[in-house]
């Protein structure tokens, strides 16, 4: 998403997860699109990488997948006995402690957590399908652009497992508890229009206009005072654990902060 055309250096290209810079803005590019964007652990421990790589100039982050599909979900070679290579199978994860079991989900979905971070704003570019953990993954990020072919399906309950990838939270606050269930639970495809009307995605354009639609909105983002989009995104983030009036204070606590540091009097 060089604004030059050019093409960026990454400060990270491993395990299918390229992490390119410009200026104010973040690119997290899924590079395997022969696999359809398929994930693994070695790519969900570089996901993680890359967010501790972010400079602190970057004020958004896009993610986006090379290929027809966003990601097609978990490699399917987790599922064989064997698994991946250098990595345990499910098998293993399941003969393993209690303790063993819970710490190996919980680094997993450390490549899933640092999207919603206050002091970035992340969006999702996603095309195709996005399936089981490509889910997952999009729903991760703060608001969705989707093109118009998109295929959406959460497919673990289907598989017999439950979906781990820290989507249940932000599937449940998009759209509600009723349809996240059902979602779930018979892992059909929700498609472009259902998306946007139901609050899962923003946005939904033509596959060929994604990028530009998304470039769009990350300049918007970027044209607006830093600090006051960092307050804003706090507020509306800690609003669903607020009553009414704990949130006036917060609103009240921001601004207060806000007006200070316009009139130079910040600490």
């Amino acid at each position: 998403m060089a604004s030059s055309g050019q093409e960026l250096a990454p400060l990270l290209d491993k395990n299918g997860v390229r992490l390119t810079v410009d200026g104010a803005i973040a690119t997290v590019t899924l590079t395997n699109p022969a696999k359809r964007n398929a994930q693994s652990p070695a790519m969900w421990r570089t996901l993680a990488e890359a967010g501790r790589a972010l400079p602190g100039s970057v004020r958004v982050v896009v993610l986006r997948g090379e290929g027809q599909s966003f990601s097609a979900g978990l490699d399917r070679q987790m599922f064989t006995p064997d698994g991946i290579e250098g990595e345990p199978s499910f098998i293993d994860l399941a003969r393993s402690s209690d303790g063993e079991l819970d710490a190996a989900i919980a680094e997993f979905q450390e490549g899933f957590t640092w999207w919603r971070r206050n002091d970035i704003v992340s969006i999702a570019a996603v095309q195709g399908h996005a399936i089981g953990a490509g889910f997952q993954l999009a729903l991760a990020c703060d608001v969705r652009v989707v093109a118009d072919d998109v295929q959406f399906a959460m497919r673990e309950t289907s598989l017999g497992l439950v979906p781990d990838l820290t989507g249940t939270h932000p599937l449940v606050g998009l759209v509600g508890y009723g349809r996240a269930l059902e979602i779930c639970v018979t892992g059909r495809f929700v498609l472009a229009e259902e998306a946007v009307s139901s609050g899962l995605a923003n946005l939904a354009v033509p596959a060929e206009q994604l990028d530009d639609a998304v470039r769009d909105l990350a300049g918007a983002i970027v044209a607006a005072p830093r600090d006051a989009v960092i307050e804003t995104k706090a507020l509306l983030r800690g609003a669903v654990d607020r009553v009414y009036d704990e949130q006036r204070g917060a609103e009240r606590a921001a601004q207060a902060r806000r007006l200070r540091d316009l009139a130079g009097l910040g600490e």
